[in-house]
């Protein structure tokens, strides 16, 4: 590796606000203390948890802050010896740009236990697409459901980058996958993906759902947030699970909630947040592997560079995306 330079470009919010908070400046590389890692950033995704940074809708946000909550790249530096300079590397959660500086730099410093090798020949936007979308979806289809061979699963935001990969997933793991989406223009988008049912969702889809499985679905993976929540229990089975992930909605509280009256009788509601630990090194390099070999898709929307940062935030606000927004460096 060529030398770590003394100073980097970087995404800093000062604060809450419009998309002109969005700022590059010129900041300090960071200097990684044991226990630490500095990875040099190739590429990095762009979450809604950053979104709920910008507008003010994150709690335990410290500003000025580096947003990304997740990063690509390689070992700048590892002074604890966890790992070697110019590994390939992925980097995600764990209080990532919410409570110390986060992937939207050239480099980025976070704790060891935050970081997972791996090996590939794919390019850098598409390896920057993976860890957060990868973690998020493994965990919620594991941890969260316990997905089974041969069950179905509603996920509700099917067009999201998580929503996308779940789907991925699921359909490698046999199970039958109705996927939501508010934009007809989209269904073919999920139908190549492997999706079994497409439905549009015009905020109720259960009915749509009991048609083509009369007693509910086995288990559905909430994306989108509490509106669709309700609609999302209807469509369940009894004894079913509902996984609640994420909140495309920007809604994540249940007012004056009465788990009598709002559960459906029999019907499970769980939830997922996750962390970097929950996605194995060997799932990681096993997905990789299979993209590389085409036999699974990465499902990317847009690339940008980090000078376009503000436009690729107004994007991910729209909603317009089917896969996955990244940043490449």
């Amino acid at each position: 590796m060529s030398a770590i330079p003394t100073t980097m470009r970087a995404v800093v919010l000062d604060g809450p606000g419009p998309l002109e908070a969005l700022r590059i400046r010129d900041l300090p590389v960071p200097t990684p203390q044991p226990g630490e890692v500095l990875i040099q950033v190739k590429a990095f995704g762009l979450n809604r948890s950053e979104l709920h940074t910008r507008l003010g809708m994150a709690e335990g946000v410290v500003f000025p802050r580096v947003p990304g909550i997740e990063a690509t790249g390689i070992v700048a530096s590892s002074p604890g010896g966890e790992f070697e300079a110019g590994q390939q590397v992925m980097a995600m959660m764990g209080g990532m740009g919410r409570t110390f500086d986060g992937g939207y730099a050239e480099y980025t410093c976070v704790p060891a236990a935050q970081v997972i090798p791996f090996t590939s020949t794919l390019d850098w936007p598409t390896l920057g697409a993976v860890p957060e979308m990868l973690q998020t979806a493994y965990g919620s289809l594991t941890i969260g459901l316990d997905g089974r061979p041969g069950q179905s699963i509603l996920i509700r935001g099917g067009t999201s980058s998580v929503g996308a990969a779940t789907a991925i997933l699921a359909k490698q793991r046999d199970m039958i996958v109705f996927a939501t989406t508010r934009n007809p223009a989209k269904a073919d988008a999920l139908k190549q993906l492997g999706v079994d049912h497409v439905l549009i969702d015009n905020g109720e889809v259960a009915d749509q759902v009991r048609r083509i499985a009369p007693g509910g679905v086995d288990t559905a993976l909430e994306l989108v947030g509490t509106p669709t929540l309700p609609d999302t229990l209807r469509a369940t089975r009894m004894q079913g699970v509902v996984c609640f992930t994420g909140m495309l909605s920007n809604e994540w509280l249940v007012e004056n909630f009465y788990p009598i009256g709002y559960l459906p009788q029999g019907v499970r509601l769980t939830a997922y947040g996750g962390d970097a630990s929950d996605l194995p090194a060997e799932v990681l390099q096993d997905f990789l592997d299979a993209a590389a070999a085409g036999r699974t898709t990465i499902p990317i929307d847009r690339v940008f560079t980090l000078d376009q940062i503000r436009e690729a935030h107004g994007y991910m606000e729209s909603g317009a995306a089917t896969g996955k927004l990244v940043v490449a460096l």
